[in-house]
């Protein structure tokens, strides 16, 4: 089953921030959203759910410091990007 990622226009605000950032992780974000796509559980993700004020939303890794947090529709296989970054500034909300 392939999901579909839904880029909001905040989301894509804050990846082309990041990524004019840390234009080095280009190739490795793109990799991260193509695996999520086809199997968001992938142990390379290391996807893992949030807690606290992000309760409900998810992480998956890019790289072991930087982070995309998520919300997961299962239901309707969807996937909608929330947040881009280093982990303390997305999970800190």
């Amino acid at each position: 089953m392939k999901f579909r990622l839904v880029f909001p226009e905040s989301y894509n605000r804050r990846a082309r921030k990041f990524l004019r950032k840390h234009p080095e992780l280009i190739e490795m974000y793109a990799k991260i959203l193509r695996l999520l796509e086809v199997n968001p559980y992938h142990p390379s993700l290391r996807l893992h759910p949030l807690t606290g004020k992000l309760s409900g939303l998810h992480s998956v890794s890019i790289t072991l410091s930087y982070r995309i947090v998520l919300r997961m529709i299962v239901t309707e296989h969807e996937i909608i990007l929330v947040d881009v970054g280093d982990h303390d500034t997305v999970c800190r909300g």
